[in-house]
């Protein structure tokens, strides 16, 4: 549905090097660099993150959140891992969510800006 999603962050090179970071493990990189905007993606840039005077405020009760896609559980355990180690809050560990469903494996983090994140791999059925 979306072709692509962007945020806006107060500093760019503090969320480069969180992103870059977190999204390696699930294969997407930083692909474009330019005018105070980033963009990550695997073949396409799909998530840019651009340095805004104003950012959303960050509300952890909004409901707002971003979940990308891993390639097996042990990805999304690094993407958890990673994002911790450079600036992430833990909002839920890796782990099967039942109630989603017996096969969603899924970690929750909160990125330096307060933006909430996921990372998702549905498991075999």
């Amino acid at each position: 549905m979306f072709d692509h999603v962007s945020i806006g962050v107060k500093s760019l090179e503090r969320a480069r090097q969180f992103y870059d970071a977190a999204l390696a493990p699930l294969g997407y990189e930083r692909l474009s660099n330019f005018d105070g905007t980033v963009g990550y993606g695997a073949e396409r840039a799909q998530f840019w993150v651009m340095e805004v005077e104003r950012p959303v405020p960050a509300d952890r009760g909004s409901g707002l959140h971003f979940c990308f896609v891993a390639s097996s559980q042990a990805a999304v355990d690094a993407f958890y891992a990673a994002a911790l180690a450079n600036g992430g809050e833990d909002n839920g560990k890796p782990g099967i969510r039942p109630d989603y469903s017996q096969f969603y494996y899924a970690a929750f983090i909160i990125d330096p800006d307060g933006y909430r994140l996921e990372a998702y791999f549905q498991t075999g059925e």
